[in-house]
């Protein structure tokens, strides 16, 4: 097999569990999960930020383990903690082996997003990396939709939600077996950044690229989190089991993601400005939509869809912003901004979790939906620069 077809199928697979069950599981199995632990809306935002944590710190210690072992590393580690922690979930008696579970599987999310980058730009030549980088990142939006399917199937199958999280489990045990093989090229240690590059990030220029993760990662979190049992709550979509509507949600989450692969030729034809304002108004459109109609099968789906273009687009301009800022620290730089919107996913659960006990969901979700839309107004067109000025001396 080919490098890049052997890359690029291995790292699909990876990020398909990492960003597909062991991501957003908690929340697409939530209605389920509060039925067999009674878990209240406070706690679920709680430990969803807990998960989120887990991930914020996997971030860190992935970009440890590749400068010092290469981009294999954690990337396998990441499939073995999605596995593990996939596999308590499976088996939890109660709510704590519950919670360990999900943060465990949350930390693969970390570990495996940064390294394709780095083992790409190894063992690929230079016109072979956007399509491998594409067919990875693809496996994002393929998982979740793959994950909703089987949350579907609950529903028309009778076998019960402990199941699919064995097969979550198993698919992450492949996963880690396709990486170990496929990056076999790729062991080799970077090398730590110095400080002096990490102080290189804080500059004027770079405070909307952060401004905007922190927004993304707060908003997504909440909706995450929260949408499958807004839905359920509200009696479901009509025809189904209020428990299986949730499965719609992320089942047109995933498949309207794969639109992702279209934000290089959307930002060519309207510039990043304008496609970051646009995202960000179809994130306060989509979580709008789950507060005033969430029993609508239109409403839902057109909701799960601009949530799913939105997550899939803004992770790729993320990494075409922090590259064109810091044209020399592209790596460095995008780690930065993943670790901000690892911040603000662990801030927004907890927050929208303590706001539904107190105002109520429809009002937790409208302030998702108001902090999206002060960040497209935010966004005028020429804040985006080229190239960073410094905040601090040299």
């Amino acid at each position: 097999m080919q490098t890049i077809t052997r890359i690029a199928s291995a790292g699909s697979a990876a990020t398909a569990v990492a960003f597909g069950p062991a991501r957003i599981g908690f929340g697409l199995f939530l209605p389920q999960f509060r039925e067999a632990f009674s878990i209240s809306t406070g706690t679920a935002g709680m430990i969803s930020s807990l998960s989120f944590a887990t991930f914020f710190l996997a971030l860190g210690c992935s970009y440890k383990l590749i400068a010092r072992a290469g981009p294999r590393v954690p990337i396998v580690v990441g499939m073995i903690a999605a596995a593990l922690g996939l596999s308590a979930v499976a088996a939890a008696p109660n709510m704590i082996v519950l919670a360990v579970g999900i943060c465990l599987a949350s930390a693969s999310a970390g570990f495996s997003w940064s390294p394709f980058n780095n083992a790409a730009q190894r063992v690929l030549y230079e016109g072979e990396r956007p399509g491998a980088l594409s067919v990875i990142s693809s496996g994002t939006a393929i998982g979740v939709l793959l994950a909703g399917l089987l949350a579907l199937s609950l529903a028309f199958f009778g076998y019960g939600w402990r199941i699919v999280w064995a097969v979550f489990a198993a698919a992450a045990v492949g996963a880690a077996l396709a990486n170990l093989t496929a990056l076999s090229d790729t062991v080799e240690p970077a090398g730590d950044a110095p400080p002096r590059k990490w102080r290189e990030l804080l500059t004027r220029s770079a405070i909307p690229l952060y401004l905007v993760a922190f927004s993304f990662g707060m908003t997504n979190g909440v909706y995450v989190t929260f949408v499958a049992a807004r839905v359920t709550e509200q009696g479901g979509l009509d025809g189904l089991p209020s428990h299986a509507s949730g499965a719609i949600v992320f089942a047109a989450y995933g498949a309207f993601g794969l639109l992702g692969l279209l934000t290089a030729r959307v930002k060519s034809v309207i510039g990043l400005s304008w496609l970051l304002r646009a995202l960000n108004i179809a994130a306060a459109l989509s979580i709008a939509i789950i507060a005033w109609a969430p029993t609508s099968w239109s409403g839902v789906i057109i909701s799960a869809g601009l949530q799913g273009i939105f997550v899939m687009m803004i992770s790729a301009v993320l990494s075409l912003w922090s590259e064109r800022l810091f044209p020399d620290l592209s790596s460095l730089s995008f780690t930065a901004a993943l670790l901000i919107t690892g911040a603000g996913n662990i801030a927004g659960p907890a927050i929208g979790g303590l706001a539904a006990s107190t105002v109520g969901d429809v009002a937790m979700f409208l302030g998702a939906a108001t902090l999206a839309l002060a960040t497209a107004l935010v966004l005028k067109p020429g804040i985006i620069r080229e190239k960073a000025s410094t905040m601090t001396a040299a």
